[in-house]
């Protein structure tokens, strides 16, 4: 074991235990639990761990992404991960790329591939690992590319710093050399939580930020009595972080008369906000620049590109966190009952005096839950783990694009980048965490004729599909304008969604074969990842 820390400002990289620290190893059959003791003040860098690996070209390896919207199936050993730094550096710039995923901290490389806190491979050689140690650190499971090929998993202390005496778990995780012993293993270490289904409305995928209060009631008045949430999205407020100004000529009279029409219809209402940033167009970022969290240069640290760019706010500032805790409170008051909260990986960007990346954000997202109490929270572009525990559903793949990959130049972005075709994948892959450290939120479905460049069969694939392995079904159309056969779909999707069982999926090249039962009966599909369609449907 290598241990990474600072003391006295230089960096030392030493093994085991040495005069600086000492060093715990607990373990039994499957599980290692490693506590360092710091024997003079030191911080923490980073501790690694290296196994070897058995390989073959035909393996299959599971790398969970950074954070909800990160690109995330079963990959082969040739496959690379998008590196950003490989896209125009101009393009990078101007939209804050680096940002939304983890190459603020991480470095890629060809010669490796790298997930978070769950890994698996299938094929000739199985393994599962799984973190437990995720309120301290991520664990970064790595599968490098040589000739000895190794498995390497790195907990990330960077920032933690400990005092002479104090303690601190470093490791705390399960790996097995079998994929079915490791999956009961999880499965039984994460029991099933049985959230309520959600089949609901959300305004986004369709007006994205032209909503107003003709839309909004037009749309609730669509809804029929299957549904149980209508969520207002984005564009209801004047600017992100201007949350008690909304925009009196879209909504002349506020959200809570809206919020009662849609109390009186039997729904939950919903609202979207993201409470960790604000525009720099917004009142908060002009008026208040000491709320937000500034860089090693005394610049604040941009959090991504949309809207106008958008900042972090400063969690460590109690003004900050109560300009959210009130912001919250007064939607609550409202009456709203279900809160969307977006962009949520910013907790992360700021560096924590004496925190890990991981302490920041769970702290952040334990924050959230402390202000909504019982409030029902879906997350939204979160890091998993940080996640358990907090939220009660968790968006757990990048937005929808009208089109199944959206337009060729987006394919130059992050990983976090909008796409159908990402999501989808997503939706299959992270099926392992429904119900289990939250209930997964696939994104929505589109089943419209306008506004959308997908196809019928691939609008067809994905309403199925999300209904097959998520837990939250929305959508952003209009249902009054469906025809006989859109109408048909939702239905059989909802059939599924309420009643299917024994869900799996293999992967078989461009091909994933997805059997589930329903009502008594066997069915399966073949889904072709690259068109975004199913065949062979029984």
């Amino acid at each position: 074991m290598n241990i990474r820390y600072i003391k006295n400002k230089k960096e030392y990289s030493n093994f085991d235990t040495c005069e600086d620290y000492q060093i715990d190893v607990v373990k039994t059959k499957n599980r290692t639990s490693v506590t360092l003791t710091a024997k003079c003040d030191l911080e923490l860098v980073k501790a690694i761990e290296l196994f070897p690996l058995k390989t073959n070209k035909k393996d299959l390896y599971f790398l969970n992404g950074y954070q909800s919207w990160t690109d995330t199936k079963e990959f082969k050993l040739a496959d690379r991960l998008r590196n950003i730094k490989k896209s125009p550096h101009i393009i990078s710039h101007m939209f804050a790329m680096h940002a939304y995923g983890d190459s603020h901290f991480y470095k890629y490389s060809i010669k490796k591939s790298h997930g978070y806190d769950l890994f698996y491979s299938k094929g000739e050689n199985e393994s599962f690992i799984y973190n437990l140690n995720f309120d301290v650190a991520y664990l970064i499971i790595e599968i490098i590319k040589d000739k000895r090929s190794t498995i390497r998993l790195i907990s990330d202390l960077e920032g933690l710093k400990l005092k002479k005496g104090e303690s601190v778990k470093i490791f705390d995780y399960y790996f097995f050399s079998d994929y079915k012993e490791g999956l009961k293993s999880f499965n039984d270490h994460f029991p099933l939580i049985n959230k309520e289904k959600i089949f609901g409305y959300t305004s986004w995928y369709n007006y994205y930020q032209n909503i107003n209060e003709e839309i909004i009631l037009r749309d609730l008045k669509a809804l029929d009595n299957r549904f149980n949430l209508f969520q207002i999205d984005d564009g209801y407020e004047t600017y992100v972080g201007d949350w008690f100004d909304v925009n009196k000529e879209k909504f002349p009279n506020g959200l809570e008369p809206i919020v009662k029409q849609i109390h009186a219809k039997g729904l939950k209402a919903g609202l979207w906000l993201a409470p960790f940033v604000a525009e720099s167009k917004s009142k908060l970022y002009q008026e208040h620049p000491d709320w937000f969290a500034k860089n090693k240069k005394n610049k604040p640290i941009i959090a991504g590109g949309n809207w106008s760019g958008h900042y972090v706010l400063d969690l460590e500032n109690k003004d900050a966190r109560n300009y959210i805790k009130k912001s919250l409170e007064h939607y609550m008051e409202m009456g709203f009952d279900f809160f969307k909260l977006d962009f949520l990986y910013a907790a992360g960007l700021p560096r924590i005096e004496g925190k890990t990346r991981c302490m920041a954000q769970k702290e952040a997202y334990c924050f959230l839950r402390e202000i909504l109490k019982d409030k029902i929270i879906l997350g939204c572009g979160a890091h998993l783990a940080n996640s358990y525990g907090c939220f009660d559903y968790l968006r757990i793949g990048p937005d929808v694009s009208l089109k199944f990959d959206d337009v060729a130049y987006m394919r130059l972005f992050h990983r976090e980048r909008p796409s159908t075709k990402v999501t989808l994948q997503n939706t299959i892959y992270r099926s392992i965490f429904d119900q289990r450290f939250f209930a997964n939120d696939p994104d929505v479905f589109l089943l419209r004729d306008d506004n959308i460049g997908m196809s019928f069969e691939q609008r067809k694939a994905l309403t199925i599909i999300n209904a097959l392995f998520g837990s939250v079904l929305m959508t952003s159309d209009n249902i009054a304008e469906y025809d006989e056969k859109e109408n048909e779909i939702l239905s059989e999707a909802l059939d599924i969604f309420e009643h299917a069982k024994n869900k799996s999926f293999v992967k078989n090249d461009k091909y994933i074969e997805i059997k589930y039962e329903l009502n008594g009966k066997e069915h399966s599909f073949s889904y072709n990842v690259k068109k975004g369609v199913m065949s062979n449907v029984r």
